[in-house]
């Protein structure tokens, strides 16, 4: 009766899915007894890790005070403003920039089909109606709504549906492996993929581009990290040409890269920043935008009636488990942990799976990592797509009590920002295991 979310439903249908039951820290039970050690966070979002009572708690005595009342007709709540007063306080200003205000929605999606309505918005106010164009990047994920599947640059999506819609266009992301020219430095290619962007706002023309959109580390792509030349380059360009730049942190924020928003670490100024996930540690769905006093200002003072609203925007649970939830982050200090502590940690680690014959990349920001398989390491040679060597590394993955992701070749790990220097070394040892059995396997196929 189930429908599942990116499946092949006949194929499911055929193997049965997998049941889990429960959860405790960073670990989960399926239906048939065994334990797996969670290395994704559910899906990016599980922060706080699992069985957290005080978040149930407040859900709890939320749902016995105000389960649920809307945000319309000049109304609110109490968990809702105080929830907007706290990320306020806590969104850094950067170069004069402040986030004072916040919209409220139930997800990522849908934050990101409201960061379409807000630019456009903003630039008819302005008297520029013709800027409605948002660049964003192939291989991004912006969510599976229309306009969050549009702004995307997942070629799968863009196949169904008719996608994009008008008005979004894209440009190739900041890959070095697969980008680079040969011999290229890093920096040097940082600079050269921003430039993709100037590139595309002069093909289209400046006086009609609305805004870039982007994430800060592209997660659902294959924990694509951008040369530390590419967001200071990106910022030059979108000052250049006037602009709205939009960092998308549905997985960066809340401490996933050691910070409580990621445009900080990188020392970018966005005007607009995508949240979900990680607010509520996926216990309640809560997103939402924090809006830029450059664009809130303008709506504000100019703006009128804005229709565009959720029945869940504000909701008092929800925001009721996100306070809960920052609280227990500060208390725990699990984003100055992430950034002194089990990241560095995690990176030594990751650092040491380069030496495996598989394996051709392995980097990691925060606690968000990847290693890259190859058929021959010395010249970085992949693997041929329809071999999918990547889920072949999944499977056992899966065999051997760990969840780690696979984005075609690449795999991919973002665990609780509660895992401690003990459970990295638990993790890692499961994952060499699991390198060995591929490699096993990839030699008894005659792949290498």
């Amino acid at each position: 009766h189930y429908i599942h979310p990116f499946t092949d439903h006949g194929q499911l249908a055929g193997r049965g899915a997998r049941v889990i039951t429960r959860g405790e820290g960073i670990y989960i039970w399926d239906s048939e007894g065994n334990r797996i050690l969670d290395a994704m966070s559910g899906l990016w979002c599980v922060n706080a890790g699992y069985g957290r009572k005080e978040l149930a708690d407040a859900a709890y005595q939320q749902l016995m005070t105000l389960p649920y009342y809307n945000s319309f007709f000049q109304t609110t709540n109490v968990p809702a403003a105080q929830l907007a007063a706290k990320l306020a306080d806590l969104a850094p200003e950067v170069g004069g920039r402040h986030f004072d205000h916040v919209f409220f929605s139930s997800s990522g999606s849908e934050s990101n089909d409201t960061n379409v309505r807000l630019v456009r918005r903003y630039w008819d106010l302005l008297g520029q109606p013709q800027r409605k164009t948002i660049i964003s990047r192939h291989n991004a994920y912006h969510g599976s709504t229309m306009a969050g599947a549009s702004l995307g640059g997942m070629s799968g999506m863009h196949a169904q549906g008719d996608l994009p819609i008008p008005g979004i266009v894209h440009i190739e992301q900041p890959y070095y492996l697969e980008n680079a020219k040969p011999g290229e430095s890093e920096a040097a290619f940082g600079v050269r993929a921003a430039r993709w962007l100037e590139e595309k706002i002069l093909e289209i023309g400046p006086d009609k581009v609305a805004a870039f959109i982007a994430e800060p580390v592209q997660g659902a792509g294959g924990v694509i990290i951008p040369p530390a030349t590419y967001w200071p380059e990106i910022q030059r360009i979108v000052d250049q040409y006037g602009i709205l730049l939009i960092s998308d942190e549905v997985i960066c924020a809340f401490g996933r890269l050691g910070h409580w928003f990621a445009y900080e670490k990188f020392g970018y100024r966005p005007d607009l920043v995508t949240f979900a996930k990680g607010v509520t540690s996926g216990y309640v769905p809560l997103g939402g935008v924090m809006v830029g006093d450059r664009v809130a200002k303008v709506l504000i003072e100019q703006g009128g009636e804005f229709n565009h609203g959720y029945t869940y925007s504000g909701h008092p649970v929800a925001c009721a488990v996100a306070l809960a939830n920052i609280r227990l982050i500060r208390r725990e200090g699990l984003v100055d942990k992430v950034r002194e502590d089990t990241g560095p940690y995690l990176a030594a680690q990751f650092e040491t799976l380069k030496a495996h014959p598989l394996v051709g990349d392995a980097e990691s920001r925060g606690l968000m990592a990847a290693i890259q398989l190859v058929k021959d390491q010395a010249r970085g040679t992949p693997f041929a797509p329809e071999l999918e060597v990547g889920m072949v590394c999944r499977g056992h993955c899966f065999g051997n009590g760990l969840i780690m992701r696979a984005v075609g070749d690449r795999m991919i790990i973002a665990p609780p920002l509660v895992t401690t220097r003990a459970q990295i070394d638990e993790m890692m040892g499961l994952i060499r295991r699991c390198l060995d059995l591929t490699w096993t396997d990839v030699r008894a196929r005659g792949w290498v």
